[in-house]
């Protein structure tokens, strides 16, 4: 079961993190193995935002659709990533987003774990570095938008 989790401090505001991360429906103009994304549904729930959200992540000879429920709470500046269907036993994630001096505090965690063995055993291998991109890629997706 790989998880990830890490803090990091940005130049931005948490308002222009929590939008970015936020608009799912992007993810494939900037995010790497992400070649589609399709909103199913985006439902007010009292202070929170409820989409439920299909990514098609292709990666070599992999293409896989899974699907999501994306909580976003404006008022604690989180969103929360929900598993629903596809090629994982359970996925979960956050982001989490405070304003600091000089900045944005952006943690991110991610833990999950693939039904299928020889999936699992293959992004084991790659599993930090594949995390280490995708979190790079938004903070570049930051710098082209806000920098």
């Amino acid at each position: 079961m790989p998880t990830h989790g890490e803090t990091r401090v940005l130049p931005y505001s948490a308002q222009q993190m929590y939008d970015l991360v936020g608009d799912v429906a992007r993810y494939p103009e900037f995010l790497p193995w992400c070649s589609a994304a399709r909103i199913r549904s985006s439902v007010p729930r009292d202070q929170q935002t409820v989409l439920t959200a299909d990514l098609v992540i292709s990666f070599k000879v992999f293409r896989e659709r899974f699907g999501s429920r994306v909580v976003l709470n404006p008022e604690t500046m989180r969103i929360d990533t929900e598993y629903l269907d596809g090629p994982f036993k359970f996925l979960k994630s956050y982001w989490q987003f405070k304003d600091i001096d000089g900045g944005v505090e952006v943690e991110f965690f991610v833990d999950f774990e693939f039904k299928n063995a020889i999936l699992q055993k293959l992004i084991g291998v790659v599993f930090n570095e594949a995390m280490n991109r995708i979190v790079k890629a938004f903070e570049q997706r930051a710098q082209v938008l806000y920098g």
